[in-house]
């Protein structure tokens, strides 16, 4: 499984009104094609970038925009984040 869970911290909420952003904590070794396919296919949603991170901690972080038609706040409502 690539994707593992959405983040809800104050900045991925602020990101999501603001930028129409998710951030979502994935598999170390996925690359970004693989998670841009897995979220669309998932979640029924387009995507226009992802920018990922590895934190201090080990974990891998992506941060995902989502296209107008698409909005991160509806997605965030499905999995329960608002």
């Amino acid at each position: 499984m690539i994707i593992k869970h959405p983040l809800s911290t104050e900045k991925s909420i602020r990101l999501m009104e603001s930028e129409n952003k998710l951030v979502f904590v994935v598999d170390r070794k996925a690359r970004k094609q693989e998670i841009k396919k897995e979220l669309e296919k998932t979640f029924n949603v387009k995507i226009i970038s992802i920018n990922s991170m590895i934190t201090p901690q080990g974990t891998k972080k992506v941060f995902v925009k989502f296209s107008d038609e698409s909005p991160a706040i509806d997605l965030a409502t499905k999995l329960g984040l608002m």
